[in-house]
């Protein structure tokens, strides 16, 4: 059985392991608020995969692309942000649907209660016809 990625399941020596850091760096990142594992309810601490998977992350900007911890900090505030932007921009999309879709209701419920009211107009002088009975009615002008 796979745990849950969110689960804190593993201990601190498990999780540097499979991180690929030292125990301490861990604590270290744990006081900066770079990592928050859960803890037991001796007070042990316990990562779960998605922090194995973070740490994993700092290791990456750290030691490849040569970034200070002030600089990991930042860029998983920008991250954060832009997941939060993305959510809010997913929202406002299905809300403007929705309302698209209300108003494409509206203008068509409009359309079809005025049609039966509407009446063609003819210009004067041409031939209108009486629906029916074929009777046509011609309108002049009157000369004067």
């Amino acid at each position: 059985m796979t745990p849950d990625r969110d689960r804190g399941v593993y201990m601190i020596s498990v999780a540097a392991e499979l991180a690929g850091m030292h125990p301490q760096t861990l604590r270290i990142y744990e006081t900066r608020g770079l990592i928050t594992p859960e803890r037991s309810p001796k007070n042990t601490r316990l990562y779960s995969q998605g922090d194995v998977e973070r740490l994993r992350r700092i290791q990456e900007l750290t030691s490849q692309l040569g970034m200070n911890l002030a600089g990991v900090e930042r860029v998983f505030e920008l991250e954060e942000q832009m997941r939060k932007m993305r959510a809010r921009m997913e929202r406002l999309e299905r809300q403007a649907r929705r309302m698209e879709q209300e108003l494409h209701a509206e203008v068509e419920r409009v359309r079809r209660s005025y049609k039966r009211e509407l009446v063609k107009y003819e210009p004067p002088g041409q031939a209108l016809s009486a629906s029916g009975d074929g009777v046509r009615i011609r309108v002049r002008r009157a000369s004067g």
